[in-house]
């Protein structure tokens, strides 16, 4: 008896309907708990693992599709949609702790968010075959994305354990916000110090992060054990605790702590970090540079693999358009010309950092962003601070920020799909289609998501601190001319750039652990702590093949909960 095998006619399933809704629904998904997170923590992590999680428990798992390139395009769809998260968390909540949250318009800060992303998308296109087909630029995300796409069971086990992890945090989360109590002090229950601060975070989201994190993590942990269990303890025996300038009061509480030294120095240190991170950037932007010319040598640009060219050329000059009516409506005393300056620099900037970063994070798995976010708003203040009317000034320079860090995110997020593609056998043609497919979406998702849990919660409260937000209102305030602290900010900064030159990224992680409320850092070393020792009791596929996994489930789960509170609470108020 002979068996015969089907042979398959025609091309694999790639750029479907099935991808494209599947992308879309987890690209909600996704965007609102790493939004949600990045609220609380003050940094993103990367969408695309667990979108190719997810993905193939939906397509493999439930609708027995067997293309992993079809997998593929609905991760790039679902990333494209999450890549608006960092891009707006970064900056649109400096507009509201600023107290400008009225005065600007969230429709076209959208349609202006959807403008930088498909700018990002149009300007990162052409470099795609010069930084992946020929410099062969690592992406270590993009790698360890196109590793779970190979391993087809290891994906649909992976999916059950993120779905058992997110239905565990989401009921956890539930209790805790139903009975009020989401924090517990065992710091006073075994005699310690107020000033130490022993209260925990009861948050399995901030755990799940910890883990992801891992090693990376530590220096996170390190800053705000410093502020609490080394400076606090110096300050109380020296007699050094800040005076209140309210009440005139010497101080050891940790509440006020944080917020009279902690958070000033953190700020700086973030701000000092950033801006150092793009000076060790220069290597790479030289590196970006010559890309751009061999790409042009070598006519990457019009390879048959891409999209056309001219459909390019189409988008930029269309969303740099929407862009430039963006900057000028976003204020009556803009003027067109004081726009479409905005709008110019705006686009020439996202050109410009969209190639850095997508050069940095395929080199190191490092992204910049926050960094070039600053530079970006405090170009375009000194730009708009003509008018005369500092809201306006302020308003807009954020406004036009955003659309370019979108952007940004974008063009980094789309170079690590690509290189997953590149190891899956993908079309890029099919999954730059796919990326502006998905981008449209994102900023609408976001911006709807802010104004829910701002009017729940109040961005820049203990509850969603917002710690890149008040880096750039703080950033804000500093060249308007305000009332701050500039002795903490200048030498937090001076100590961030320090730690950044000696490690890019280093002042930044450690500034968080000094901004942040020290609950949420004392549970984030749970995670992180717990990711160092499984790696080495159990190796590092353990950690791939289970801890991320149930990881991203306590992430989702708990982000989902929470912002599903914040939408009763609103309901219950109107």
């Amino acid at each position: 008896m002979t068996t015969t095998h089907a042979v398959r006619q025609g091309p694999y399933p790639e750029l479907t309907w099935a991808a494209i809704l599947v992308g879309y629904f987890l690209g909600v998904i996704i965007a609102v708990s790493i939004g949600y997170a990045a609220l609380i923590l003050g940094f993103s992590i990367e969408g695309s693992e667990l979108a190719a999680i997810l993905g193939f428990g939906i397509l493999r798992g439930m609708l027995r599709r067997n293309s992993i390139i079809e997998n593929n395009i609905a991760q790039t769809v679902a990333s494209a949609v999450n890549g608006a998260s960092s891009g707006m968390m970064f900056s649109v909540p400096a507009i509201f702790i600023l107290g400008y949250g009225t005065d600007f318009d969230p429709v076209l800060l959208t349609f202006g968010a959807i403008a930088g992303a498909f700018l990002g998308i149009g300007f990162i296109i052409p470099l795609r075959k010069q930084m992946i087909d020929y410099e062969r630029l690592t992406y270590p995300g993009g790698v360890a994305v196109a590793t779970i796409l190979k391993s087809p069971g290891a994906g649909i086990q992976k999916a059950m354990l993120l779905v058992g992890g997110a239905v565990f945090s989401g009921g956890i989360h539930a209790i805790s916000q139903s009975t009020g109590v989401d924090n517990y002090d065992l710091g006073s229950l075994i005699g310690m110090p107020g000033y130490m601060n022993g209260v925990w975070y009861l948050s399995l989201l901030t755990i799940g992060v910890g883990y992801i994190a891992g090693k990376g993590g530590v220096a996170f942990i390190i800053g705000g054990y410093v502020c609490y269990w080394l400076l606090a303890p110096l300050l109380s025996g020296f007699g050094l605790f800040p005076t209140d300038p309210a009440t005139g009061a010497v101080t050891g509480d940790p509440n006020d702590l944080r917020l009279l030294l902690y958070r000033p120095v953190g700020i700086g240190m973030l701000i000092g970090g950033a801006v150092a991170g793009v000076i060790v950037a220069f290597p790479m932007i030289l590196s970006a540079v010559r890309s751009m010319q061999n790409a042009a040598r070598t006519d990457a640009a019009m390879s048959r693999d891409e999209m056309p060219i001219k459909l390019l050329y189409v988008a930029i000059i269309g969303a740099a358009i929407l862009l430039a009516v963006m900057a000028v409506l976003s204020t009556e005393k803009m003027g067109l010309g004081r726009g479409l300056v905005m709008a110019l620099v705006g686009t020439l900037w996202v050109w410009i950092a969209g190639v850095i970063l997508s050069e940095a994070i395929g080199r190191t798995n490092w992204s910049p962003l926050s960094g070039m976010t600053l530079i970006a708003v405090t170009i375009l203040i000194f730009i708009a601070h003509g008018m005369g009317d500092d809201t306006a000034t302020v308003v807009a320079a954020v406004m036009v920020g955003a659309a370019a860090c979108v952007a940004m995110s974008q063009a980094t997020d789309l170079m690590l799909d690509l290189k997953t593609g590149y190891l899956v056998g993908a079309t890029p043609r099919k999954q730059q289609m796919g990326q502006f497919i998905g981008a449209w979406l994102g900023p609408i998702v976001i911006i709807v998501l802010i104004f829910i849990l701002h009017e729940a919660y109040v961005l820049g409260s203990d509850k969603l601190p917002a710690p890149q937000g008040q880096a750039l209102a703080s950033m804000v305030n500093g060249i308007m001319g305000g009332d701050v602290p500039t002795q903490k900010y200048l030498a937090g900064a001076g100590l961030g750039a320090l730690l950044s030159l000696f490690q890019p990224g280093l002042g930044i992680t450690v500034g968080l652990g000094f901004y942040l409320p020290f609950n949420i850092v004392l549970t984030y070393s749970i995670g992180t702590l717990l990711r160092v020792l499984m790696d080495r009791r159990l190796g590092h596929e353990h950690a791939e093949n289970v801890g991320i996994p149930v990881a991203a489930g306590l992430i989702v789960g708990e982000a989902l909960v929470g912002v599903g509170f914040a939408i009763s609470m609103i309901i219950e108020a109107v």
